[in-house]
């Protein structure tokens, strides 16, 4: 389901360069030769994800589901001079070749691969997050929010990909494991009081979720 009308979609890209240019090599790459390529963000999305970084300048982000690495090098152009970039990917193959396109990039130093089950392997990072993105199996979303929230500064930033699903929550019966997971959790961070949120219509829906 088309929230934007493709003419619009088209234009956005046109007049829109937030997107670091030496990432189109690694973006086209994907989608030409990955066979779940519609995984990565859309170049757009990608352009916005650097720029709320780099107006956040983070100390410490939290990526949970690094794909091929695209959205991790869009989010890492906005860490401070010590910054970390946190990524956590449960497919070796995926992790493999995101660390690849990662030790060629201007960030290698200070983005960090875990690869293994998310609701695992947070628990045993230390660093307090800035910001967070949530791009994972959606069946997780309430359980990686839930683990993450305590350890998110005060105004600290969560941003959460698909939460229209592909308009599958649009419908009356929403049926299908994913998108019956996603309505669960919008409506689940809806009654969070400790937070306040707005969801954009960029490609899939983006949630900004703020910590009061």
């Amino acid at each position: 389901m088309e929230f934007i009308n493709p003419i619009a979609n088209t234009y956005i890209n046109d007049y829109s360069q937030a997107t670091p240019s030496y990432l189109k090599e690694m973006y086209e790459a994907t989608l030409a030769s990955h066979k779940h390529a519609h995984l990565q963000s859309s170049w757009h999305q990608g352009g916005f994800l650097s720029f709320m970084s780099k107006l956040i300048r983070p100390l410490h982000i939290l990526e949970i589901g690094t794909f091929t690495g695209f959205s991790t090098l869009c989010l890492a152009e906005g860490l401070s001079e010590n910054g970390q970039m946190h990524t956590i990917e449960i497919r070796d193959e995926e992790a493999n070749a995101a660390n690849t396109y990662f030790k060629q990039s201007p960030h290698a130093t200070k983005i960090y691969v875990h690869v293994g089950d998310a609701k695992e392997i947070i628990p045993t990072l230390s660093p307090t997050w800035d910001l967070i993105f949530i791009d994972a199996d959606k069946t997780g979303y309430i359980d990686y929010y839930n683990l993450v929230l305590p350890r998110l500064e005060k105004n600290g930033l969560i941003i959460v990909d698909n939460v229209l699903f592909h308009g599958d929550v649009l419908e009356e019966n929403i049926s299908g494991k994913s998108a019956k997971a996603i309505q669960a959790f919008n409506e689940h961070i809806q009654k969070d009081e400790s937070t306040e949120h707005t969801i954009l219509t960029i490609r899939d829906g983006l949630t900004l979720i703020r910590k009061k």
